[in-house]
C-alpha cells in the first residue's frame, strides 16, 4: 500500500489485519478535550476522578475509539476507506500512562456494495479494553499511479 492509496477491494481478504500502539498521556488527554470539548472530570480532575468508581482519572473512550479510526483511515483498509459505522463495548478503563494496542481485522468482505466488515480491539497489558465492529466503504480497486 502506498501512502496515499489505501487498498482496493479486490486486494483486502477474511483474516487481514492491522494494528498500531499508542501512548496515552497528559498531553493526549489535554488535547482530545480540546479538540472534542469533552471535560467531564472523570478525564480532567484527579480528586473529583478519585472519588469515583474508577478511583482515579480515565481517558475519553472516544479518544481509545478513535485509535480504531487511525488503523482503518491509515492502514486497512486506509487512505480513501469511508467510516459507515461502528459499535462499541468498553470493557475496562484506560488510565494514563497506558499503552493501547488498536488492532483491526477484516471479517466479511461484501463485494456488491463495496462494504469491509472489521473486528476491532483495543487492548492494554494483552487484555482487552474494547471491542467494536467497524464498516467501511472500500474503492472497488487501488487507482492507477500517474507516473
Amino acid at each position: 500500500m502506498s501512502d496515499t492509496q489505501g487498498f482496493g477491494l479486490d486486494e483486502l481478504w477474511v483474516g487481514q489485519s492491522a494494528q498500531i500502539e499508542r501512548l496515552v498521556d497528559e498531553t493526549t488527554i489535554e488535547k482530545f478535550a480540546e479538540v472534542s470539548g469533552d471535560y467531564n472530570p472523570l478525564h480532567m480532575d484527579e480528586a473529583y476522578a478519585a472519588k469515583s468508581a474508577f478511583r482515579g482519572r480515565i481517558a475519553h473512550g472516544a479518544l481509545v475509539a478513535s485509535f480504531v479510526s487511525c488503523v482503518l483511515g491509515s492502514h486497512l483498509p486506509g487512505p480513501g476507506a469511508v467510516f459507515a459505522g461502528m459499535s462499541m463495548r468498553f470493557s475496562k478503563p484506560v488510565r494514563i500512562g497506558d499503552t493501547v494496542i488498536a488492532r483491526a481485522t477484516i471479517k466479511d468482505i461484501d463485494v456488491t456494495k463495496r462494504r469491509v466488515i472489521l473486528e476491532c480491539v483495543c487492548l492494554v497489558d494483552d487484555e482487552i479494553v474494547m471491542e467494536a465492529d467497524a464498516e467501511v466503504m472500500v474503492r472497488k480497486r487501488r487507482k492507477k499511479s500517474a507516473d
